[in-house]
């Protein structure tokens, strides 16, 4: 997709469009963003809710400055690790943090809004008072949640159908009356009004008063580092964005371009190894912990690093990180300007805590999940702490502060495999966005199940089989164990825009998802 004036790229036709008419109102990236993100909780609900989190990074064209919005939220004051002898809940209010997503709307509209938040929520609203048609998706997500977890009561809390079929209407009053305050009256709506004491009440006071009006969203520069001839933005901690830097770090001591494909995707494999090694050593919240990312992006520790990777012999030595939450999703926005905005939220596994908030339509994550009850880690579960977050977005400047790329994925730890694998493709291999967007990938597990359902590390090289059987063959004598994914069927769900000197946006989408790019 090319065009001039404005792009945004998404999961969803319906939120695509709506970021699109407030594009042609006159409204900003942000702006645009915010209704795509508004209309995401409401038709693809199993990804990402009100109740969720979100990470942003948005460049602002006039001064070529970039900020990072850390939307994530914290833990409630009763969350301590005493609290959970066998585990941290799975599902239920008790596996929720503050949900810091519709903070994460007004911190980035008070930066960069020029539209009111009644027209950017009015899309949303539409959608959820008058229905929409669910799509493949929509009906899929919902039947394998009942499936999994046939005592749910989530779609009966959020008056939502688990018989539907495709085309069926979908209407929500509950969650567009909640849009419709948070429209009307603003941020305290949410976090000190009606909605903030229904979350009390039904949550047993594991959320309070001070829980809810205390979160903010941090506005933060980015974490930037320089790949070759550009400079590259992400998330910093508590997200594992770290962990794309270190990739990225390590695969510029190497002439990536140069290599075969096999050897490529071995390089790269070795280098997530080692940085999700050093990510699960140090990361935590840094407002409470102390998270030396400068030390593991020093050059000092990146040759180091790699100057450990075999090239002839994949590393096998047993992992110990966890795989993490899947269902979240990720869009970009662009507009007139030059501005751009790079997005994702979740409410981390699949309907997040699989319990919504009654009378509010507001579904709950279950991000809690993300800590750890080991008191050595530095993401220790505590009250006001933030979890190590997987979601991460980026983008890309060239040296002189202009935008070069925008792009991100869905995909818990597998974000950070797929993004590296993105911006290598765009920097080293020159593939335009929609090449991009449908090459062949792979992903690297640590964690999978065996046949009597014990989790067992056995470091497993998932790679679509539209990757050629020579490479595959080559990866295998090299020490890895390959498991063929279906052609399309990697796990992640990438939206990518390229910016041309000229101005000019190129914008492609996954076809392994049912969205699309769009612009003006």
């Amino acid at each position: 997709m090319y065009s001039r004036n404005g792009v945004v790229a998404a999961s969803q036709p319906l939120a695509v469009s709506a970021g699109i008419e407030i594009l042609r109102k006159g409204g900003s990236a942000v702006d645009a963003a915010i209704a795509v993100s508004a209309v995401l909780c409401v038709v693809e609900p199993g990804a990402s809710h009100l109740g969720g989190d979100a990470f942003v990074i948005t460049h602002k064209s006039s001064d070529k400055t970039n900020l990072a919005f850390n939307g994530s939220g914290e833990a409630p004051h009763a969350a301590t690790a005493t609290e959970f002898p066998n585990g941290i809940d799975i599902h239920g209010y008790r596996a929720a943090t503050v949900p810091g997503l519709v903070s994460t709307w007004f911190a980035a509209h008070e930066e960069f809004g020029l539209l009111s938040m009644e027209e950017l929520l009015a899309p949303a609203i539409d959608y959820a008072e008058n229905g929409f048609a669910a799509n493949n998706g929509f009906v899929r997500r919902i039947a394998r949640h009942v499936k999994e977890f046939p005592n749910t009561k989530v779609f009966t809390t959020m008056k939502i159908p688990t018989d539907l079929t495709v085309g069926d209407v979908v209407v929500q009053r509950d969650l567009a009356h909640t849009l419709s305050a948070i429209a009307e009256k603003g941020r305290s709506a949410f976090y000190e009004g009606e909605i903030a004491r229904a979350l009390i009440e039904a949550s047993d006071s594991w959320f309070n008063a001070e829980d809810l009006k205390s979160h903010r969203t941090r506005v933060v520069p980015p974490l930037t580092i320089e790949y070759r001839d550009v400079l590259v933005h992400g998330q910093p901690p508590p997200s594992q964005g770290m962990i794309l830097m270190e990739e990225l770090r390590i695969a510029s001591q190497f002439d990536l371009a140069g290599m075969s494909e096999s050897e490529r995707i071995h390089l790269m494999v070795e280098a997530k190894k080692i940085a999700f090694a050093d990510r699960y050593r140090i990361l935590g919240d840094p407002e409470h912990v102390d998270v030396n990312v400068g030390e593991i992006l020093s050059d000092e520790h990146i040759q180091k690093r790699a100057s450990q990777i075999d090239l002839k012999h994949a590393n096998l030595t047993p992992a110990t990180e966890n795989q993490e939450g899947s269902d979240t999703t990720y869009f970009l926005t662009a507009d007139r300007d030059g501005n751009a905005v790079s997005w994702i939220q979740s409410v981390f596994h699949g309907f997040g805590a699989s319990w919504a908030v009654p009378g509010t339509g507001v579904l709950m994550n279950n991000r809690l999940t993300g800590f750890t009850l080991d008191e050595r880690s530095p993401n220790c579960i505590k009250p006001g702490k933030r979890p190590a977050h997987t979601l991460n977005a980026w983008t890309i400047t060239r040296k002189d502060g202009s935008l070069a790329f925008v792009g991100g994925t869905p995909g818990a730890n597998i974000q950070v495999q797929s993004n590296f694998q993105l911006i290598v493709n765009a920097v080293d291999l020159k593939m335009t966005p929609q090449e991009n967007a449908e090459a062949p990938r792979w992903q690297h597990l640590n964690k999978s199940k065996n046949s009597s359902g014990d989790e067992v590390f056995d470091g497993v090289l998932q790679i679509e089989n539209r990757t050629s059987q020579e490479t595959i063959s080559t990866l295998t004598s090299l020490g890895h164990e390959i498991s063929e994914l279906p052609a399309y069927g990697h796990g992640s769900s990438v939206q990518l825009l390229e910016v041309l000197e000229n101005g000019t946006y190129i914008a492609g989408s996954d076809p392994r998802c049912e969205g699309h790019a769009a612009g003006i």
